[in-house]
């Protein structure tokens, strides 16, 4: 029941007109969505944050998984690195990279860097394969690209994690 003689100007105006407070037409209508849009704004930055970690963790298993086979010496590891002529020196090294990248990709600060590191790793990996030992690029060149969808949608991360860097 709302008092007719109330000091209150918005509580004599509701008794006139049979409302009460917070529950008029305009309020109401001004607190009703006219849409989801409000919920499903925040869908598509969900999904494609849990389709960028599916990313890195399958991007981390194939890598990680590469460079243990190499520092494992796997004797097709050692044949290939044979043939590139460098040594095998090299083969430890892109192992050992390969590995510390895996392992990157799985720390969310380190996610976006590790994902630039293996991305120049494997344009050294495409430009190999290609002209040194003449076979199919197909695989590390998918890499690099998930490397690159990765490297992006951690952008603002990597930002900040390097001008911390930066600022010590």
């Amino acid at each position: 029941m709302v008092d007719i003689n109330s000091d209150n100007p918005a509580h004599s105006a509701n008794a006139i007109t049979g409302t009460r407070p917070g529950h008029d037409k305009e309020s109401r209508m001004s607190t009703i969505p006219k849409n989801n849009s409000e919920t499903v704004a925040h869908t598509p930055g969900r999904a494609s944050s849990i389709g960028v970690w599916i990313l890195q963790v399958v991007l981390a298993a194939i890598i990680a998984g590469g460079g243990i086979s190499k520092l494992a010496g796997d004797p097709v590891m050692v044949d290939m690195f044979a043939d590139i002529g460098a040594g095998q020196w090299l083969r430890y090294l892109v192992g050992a990279l390969e590995v510390a990248g895996g392992v990157g990709l799985l720390i969310p600060a380190l996610a976006g860097l590790a994902s630039l590191g293996l991305a120049a790793l494997l344009t050294g990996a495409v430009i190999t394969d290609q002209f040194v030992l003449e076979q199919s690029p197909w695989l590390p060149l998918a890499c690099l690209v998930v490397a690159a969808v990765i490297a992006r949608a951690r952008w603002s991360r990597t930002e900040a994690v390097v001008g911390t860097l930066l600022r010590r």
